[in-house]
Protein backbone atom coordinates (compact mmCIF):
# COMPACT_ATOMS: atom_id res chain seq x y z
CA UNK A 1 0.00 0.00 0.00
CA UNK A 2 1.64 3.45 -0.81
CA UNK A 3 1.75 6.58 1.87
CA UNK A 4 -1.17 8.44 1.96
CA UNK A 5 0.21 12.45 3.33
CA UNK A 6 -3.23 14.80 4.04
CA UNK A 7 -1.51 18.50 4.01
CA UNK A 8 -4.24 21.38 5.35
CA UNK A 9 -3.70 24.55 6.81
CA UNK A 10 -5.67 28.03 5.80
CA UNK A 11 -5.12 30.18 3.24
CA UNK A 12 -1.16 31.19 2.06
CA UNK A 13 -0.02 29.05 5.06
CA UNK A 14 2.18 27.23 2.60
CA UNK A 15 0.35 23.77 2.02
CA UNK A 16 1.24 23.96 -1.50
CA UNK A 17 5.31 24.44 -1.15
CA UNK A 18 5.22 21.79 1.76
CA UNK A 19 3.33 19.15 -0.25
CA UNK A 20 5.14 19.53 -3.41
CA UNK A 21 8.18 18.99 -0.82
CA UNK A 22 7.25 15.75 0.48
CA UNK A 23 5.87 14.31 -2.62
CA UNK A 24 9.06 14.66 -4.29
CA UNK A 25 11.16 12.81 -1.89
CA UNK A 26 8.76 9.88 -3.08
CA UNK A 27 10.74 10.08 -6.39
CA UNK A 28 10.26 12.08 -9.94
CA UNK A 29 8.92 12.14 -12.27
CA UNK A 30 5.82 13.21 -9.89
CA UNK A 31 1.96 13.46 -11.31
CA UNK A 32 0.33 16.67 -10.30
CA UNK A 33 -3.29 15.88 -10.19
CA UNK A 34 -4.36 19.74 -10.54
CA UNK A 35 -8.36 20.37 -9.41
CA UNK A 36 -8.20 24.49 -10.63
CA UNK A 37 -10.81 25.54 -13.31
CA UNK A 38 -9.55 29.00 -14.77
CA UNK A 39 -12.98 30.56 -14.82
CA UNK A 40 -12.40 33.69 -14.81
CA UNK A 41 -8.63 35.89 -15.65
CA UNK A 42 -7.73 35.63 -12.00
CA UNK A 43 -7.97 32.30 -11.25
CA UNK A 44 -5.65 31.79 -14.69
CA UNK A 45 -3.41 33.35 -13.53
CA UNK A 46 -2.90 32.15 -10.14
CA UNK A 47 -2.56 28.35 -11.88
CA UNK A 48 0.06 29.98 -14.41
CA UNK A 49 2.05 31.26 -11.31
CA UNK A 50 1.14 27.76 -9.59
CA UNK A 51 2.47 25.64 -12.85
CA UNK A 52 5.77 27.72 -13.69
CA UNK A 53 6.71 27.19 -9.91
CA UNK A 54 6.66 23.64 -10.21
CA UNK A 55 9.09 22.29 -12.62
CA UNK A 56 10.22 19.89 -15.16
CA UNK A 57 9.96 16.80 -12.30
CA UNK A 58 6.16 17.21 -12.17
CA UNK A 59 3.22 15.83 -15.20
CA UNK A 60 0.22 18.17 -15.04
CA UNK A 61 -2.86 15.97 -14.93
CA UNK A 62 -5.94 18.59 -14.65
CA UNK A 63 -9.03 17.09 -13.15
CA UNK A 64 -11.68 19.31 -11.69
CA UNK A 65 -14.48 16.16 -11.22
CA UNK A 66 -13.53 12.63 -11.34
CA UNK A 67 -10.20 12.83 -8.75
CA UNK A 68 -11.09 9.21 -8.43
CA UNK A 69 -10.65 7.80 -12.23
CA UNK A 70 -7.50 10.53 -11.92
CA UNK A 71 -5.41 8.62 -9.11
CA UNK A 72 -5.97 5.51 -11.18
CA UNK A 73 -4.23 7.03 -13.81
CA UNK A 74 -0.46 6.05 -12.55
CA UNK A 75 2.30 4.08 -13.31
CA UNK A 76 3.31 4.12 -10.05
CA UNK A 77 4.92 7.57 -9.82
CA UNK A 78 3.70 9.74 -6.77
CA UNK A 79 0.86 11.84 -6.78
CA UNK A 80 0.26 15.01 -5.60
CA UNK A 81 -3.82 16.38 -5.40
CA UNK A 82 -3.95 20.09 -5.00
CA UNK A 83 -6.70 20.75 -3.89
CA UNK A 84 -9.89 18.49 -2.23
CA UNK A 85 -11.23 21.75 -1.46
CA UNK A 86 -11.43 22.91 -4.98
CA UNK A 87 -12.48 19.39 -6.16
CA UNK A 88 -15.35 19.94 -3.60
CA UNK A 89 -16.50 23.22 -4.71
CA UNK A 90 -16.70 21.77 -8.21
CA UNK A 91 -18.74 19.24 -7.43
CA UNK A 92 -21.04 21.14 -5.59
CA UNK A 93 -21.34 23.33 -8.27
CA UNK A 94 -21.69 20.78 -10.30
CA UNK A 95 -24.62 19.53 -8.62
CA UNK A 96 -22.87 16.56 -8.07
CA UNK A 97 -23.23 14.20 -4.99
CA UNK A 98 -20.16 15.30 -3.03
CA UNK A 99 -21.21 12.71 0.05
CA UNK A 100 -20.72 9.90 -2.86
CA UNK A 101 -17.67 11.32 -4.02
CA UNK A 102 -15.78 11.42 -0.73
CA UNK A 103 -17.14 8.31 -0.18
CA UNK A 104 -15.19 6.98 -3.36
CA UNK A 105 -12.22 8.92 -2.70
CA UNK A 106 -11.59 7.57 1.02
CA UNK A 107 -12.12 3.57 -0.68
CA UNK A 108 -9.80 4.66 -3.39
CA UNK A 109 -6.90 6.24 -1.34
CA UNK A 110 -6.96 3.33 0.98
CA UNK A 111 -6.36 0.91 -2.43
CA UNK A 112 -3.45 3.17 -3.25
CA UNK A 113 -0.29 0.93 -4.51
CA UNK A 114 2.27 4.18 -5.09
CA UNK A 115 1.95 7.40 -2.76
CA UNK A 116 -0.59 10.11 -2.98
CA UNK A 117 -0.10 13.59 -0.97
CA UNK A 118 -3.28 15.21 -1.17
CA UNK A 119 -3.59 19.14 -0.43
CA UNK A 120 -6.95 20.50 1.56
CA UNK A 121 -7.94 24.10 3.12
CA UNK A 122 -8.80 24.20 6.68
CA UNK A 123 -11.91 26.04 6.94
CA UNK A 124 -13.87 25.47 9.83
CA UNK A 125 -11.43 27.57 12.32
CA UNK A 126 -13.26 30.99 11.10
CA UNK A 127 -17.07 32.54 11.76
CA UNK A 128 -20.43 30.89 11.15
CA UNK A 129 -20.60 32.07 7.18
CA UNK A 130 -23.53 34.61 6.46
CA UNK A 131 -25.18 32.52 3.58
CA UNK A 132 -26.37 28.86 3.04
CA UNK A 133 -23.88 27.84 0.02
CA UNK A 134 -20.52 29.12 2.10
CA UNK A 135 -22.01 27.14 5.11
CA UNK A 136 -22.76 24.03 2.97
CA UNK A 137 -19.25 24.17 2.01
CA UNK A 138 -17.48 24.77 5.26
CA UNK A 139 -19.64 21.73 6.46
CA UNK A 140 -19.10 18.98 3.72
CA UNK A 141 -15.18 20.70 3.65
CA UNK A 142 -15.09 19.61 7.37
CA UNK A 143 -16.20 16.26 6.63
CA UNK A 144 -14.41 15.55 3.38
CA UNK A 145 -11.43 16.42 5.62
CA UNK A 146 -12.06 14.13 8.13
CA UNK A 147 -12.69 11.38 6.13
CA UNK A 148 -9.37 11.68 4.26
CA UNK A 149 -7.55 12.05 7.46
CA UNK A 150 -9.02 8.81 8.71
CA UNK A 151 -7.26 6.82 5.42
CA UNK A 152 -4.10 8.92 5.62
CA UNK A 153 -1.22 7.76 7.18
CA UNK A 154 0.15 11.15 7.83
CA UNK A 155 -1.73 14.49 8.65
CA UNK A 156 0.24 17.37 8.56
CA UNK A 157 -0.80 21.09 9.36
CA UNK A 158 0.72 24.25 7.49
CA UNK A 159 1.06 26.87 9.73
CA UNK A 160 3.54 30.06 8.47
CA UNK A 161 5.28 27.94 6.08
CA UNK A 162 6.13 25.52 8.71
CA UNK A 163 5.02 21.87 8.68
CA UNK A 164 3.37 20.74 12.23
CA UNK A 165 2.77 16.73 12.34
CA UNK A 166 -0.83 15.75 13.37
CA UNK A 167 -1.16 12.15 12.55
Amino acid sequence: MGSIILVTGGARSGKSAIAESRTLVFGSPAVYVATAQALDAEMAQRIAVHRARRGAQWRTHAEPLDLCGALALTDGAPRLVDCLTLWLTNLILAERDWQAEAARLARTLAAQAAPVVLVTNEVGAGIVPENRLARVFRDAAGSLNQQVAQVADEVILAVCGLPVKVK
